[in-house]
This record gives C-alpha cells, sequence and structure tokens, in this order.
C-alpha cells in the first residue's frame, strides 16, 4: 500500500438506525423473517414506526458503522454516503463528524428524505432490520472524490450498497481508482439475502475487484451455495487474496493464500443486541491490518469491538475502543 491520509474510506447507505425492542410475537404479527433484512417503502415505515413503540434513534448504516468503529480506535477514516439536506441528514453528518470520521459527501437538495433503518430487537438480542433507503440509494459516480480514494489505504463497500445500479457504478469507479492507486477494495456481503440477489455480480467483482471480503458463516456458504463451510473457506480462498470470515461464539477465520489463521470469539458478560456485530469486527481489523499487525492481532481487534458493541444497544462503541486495546496490551 502507498502512503495514505486515511487509513480506511467506507463507502454506504447512510442510515439512521430507529431501534427499537419488541418480542417475537410481533415479528410474527408483521409477518417479517426474523434476523433478516428486508426493504421497505414509505408506507410501510410509517406503518412500523407507528406500532413498534418506544424508539431510539442513532445514525448508522453498515459502512458508516465500520468508519466510525475505525475512528474509534484511533485510526483515520473517511465516508462516503447520501443524506438529504433535511433534519436527519444533518444530525447524521454531525455525528459522523463528531466521531472523528471525514463525511464530505454533498447532500441532496431535492428527491426522498434520508433513510432510515428500523432495527427491532427481540430478548435473544437478534435483530429484524426494515429499512427505508430514502436518500441514501441515489448516491453516484459524481459522489466518488477521486482524491480521498487515492489517498485511503483500504477502500471498504458495503454489500447492502449493491441493491442500486448507480451505486454499484460508484463502487466500481472507487475500486478502480483505488487499485491504479496502488491502494487495497474490500467489500463487506452484509447479509445472507443480499447475497442470494446478487450472487452472480457478487462473485464476478470479487474475482476482479476486491482484495479483502469480510463475512459471516451464513453469507459465504449462501455465496457459493453450500452448506459446507469448509468447502466455502476453499473457493473463497481461490477467488480472493484475504478474507475474513466470522462464526459468531465460533471466532472468526481469516484465510490469505495458503495461510490461515483461527481467532476465538472474546466473551460477553450479556449479549444485548447484535446490530453492527460485523460491522465493528470489520472495523478493528481494518485497523489493525492498516497499522501493520500481524493477522491474528487483527482478528482479536475485531473481536473485540464486536464484542463491545454488542453488549448494549446500537451500532456504535460506547467505550474508546483504542484506550481499551491499549490496556489489554493488544496495541
Amino acid at each position: 500500500m502507498n502512503r495514505a491520509q486515511f487509513d480506511v474510506l467506507t463507502i454506504g447507505n447512510a442510515i439512521v438506525d430507529v431501534i427499537a425492542q419488541v418480542d417475537d410475537t410481533f415479528v410474527e404479527r408483521e409477518k417479517l423473517v426474523k434476523g433478516s433484512m428486508n426493504l421497505i417503502d414509505e408506507d410501510r415505515a410509517e406503518h412500523l414506526y407507528g406500532a413498534m413503540g418506544p424508539a431510539t434513534e442513532i445514525s448508522g448504516g453498515s459502512a458508516g458503522n465500520t468508519a466510525a468503529g475505525v475512528a474509534n480506535f484511533g485510526g483515520r477514516a473517511a465516508y462516503f454516503g447520501k443524506v438529504k439536506d433535511d433534519q436527519l441528514g444533518g444530525i447524521y453528518r454531525h455525528d459522523m463528524r463528531a466521531q472523528g470520521v471525514a463525511f464530505n459527501t454533498p447532500a441532496a437538495k431535492e428527491g426522498p428524505a434520508t433513510a432510515r433503518s428500523f432495527i427491532l430487537v427481540t430478548p435473544d438480542a437478534e435483530r429484524t432490520m426494515n429499512t427505508y433507503l430514502g436518500a441514501c440509494v441515489n448516491l453516484s459516480t459524481a459522489d466518488i472524490d477521486a482524491e480521498i480514494v487515492k489517498s485511503s489505504a483500504v477502500t471498504y463497500m458495503e454489500g447492502y450498497l449493491w441493491d442500486k445500479p448507480e451505486a454499484k457504478e460508484a463502487f466500481r469507479l472507487a475500486a478502480q481508482i483505488a487499485r491504479a492507486s496502488g491502494q487495497l477494495t474490500s467489500i463487506t456481503l452484509s447479509d445472507s439475502f443480499c447475497v442470494e440477489r446478487h450472487r452472480d455480480s457478487f462473485l464476478d467483482l470479487i474475482r476482479s475487484h476486491i482484495d479483502i471480503v469480510f463475512a459471516n458463516e451464513s453469507e459465504i456458504k449462501s455465496l457459493y451455495k453450500t452448506q459446507n463451510f469448509d468447502g466455502a473457506v476453499a473457493a473463497i480462498r481461490r477467488d480472493c487474496p484475504m478474507a475474513a470470515l466470522t462464526r459468531s461464539e465460533k471466532g472468526s477465520l481469516i484465510v490469505r493464500g495458503g495461510e490461515t489463521v483461527e481467532s476465538q470469539a472474546l466473551p460477553v458478560s450479556k449479549v444485548v443486541d447484535v446490530t453492527g456485530a460485523g460491522d465493528l469486527y470489520a472495523a478493528g481489523f481494518l485497523f489493525g491490518f492498516t497499522q501493520k499487525l500481524a493477522l491474528q492481532q487483527c482478528a482479536v481487534l475485531g473481536s473485540l469491538a464486536a464484542a463491545e458493541v454488542i453488549s448494549h444497544t446500537g451500532a456504535r462503541p460506547e467505550i474508546d475502543l483504542g484506550a481499551h486495546a491499549k490496556k489489554l496490551g493488544l496495541i
């Protein structure tokens, strides 16, 4: 990697998370698939908001969470995402900058409102997401600041972005700029339902433009249409230079060429909300990777961040992860 101004640039859907605690009956009554991410329209968004009861509003979005996590570790993070010039859009921009993330994507003056995701958390800490994409789907090639891409060691994209052609082109452009500048590219597969929708184009992207893949066990098995995890590991080893595969309480597995690194999950006293676990794992891993730490250390930092975020409601860290990692002797 060339000398970079930013450690990690993330590109994704800029979404305000609206988080509510619900019981399983609510999920069943609303005919939702527990643990999934569903795209909804504005009418459905209004219905769920009225039915879900008290909620907490927090700036989120998968790639936004990762950028915030990198900054929380003490890394240099930048973010591309589209909001509208409205109240929620202003709040989102302020929150990102307050967490130390460079966020300068111009806000839309017209069109749909800033996006929001209704995150329903059941007593077992599983989350079911219902997302109104609003303004974020209008991210386009015009929003790709080539100078920031060129000066970012890793450009990271969330799989959810792959639902709209304009956003696909925006990331393809960013990937081309990054690689032409000697920098690295990365993607998180985001959700097994997302993989089902885009399997062929994901595989083409990974084989042609990606240096690091992040996925959980169900996502990587879905990508290769197999129930055999070892088989999926062998396939991604062939298709991509490196992959970081998370397995919940089983920890994570890093594959790079012929190298395999296994890392245990860190203990959590109580799992409250698994929202953002994968996002923060990627943040910890990428922070370590861009600091040139060993893969084992990178995986441990990912697990540290994931363990912290699932111990409370919301997908952003509530402690100084950098200071915590230093206290534990991890960095």
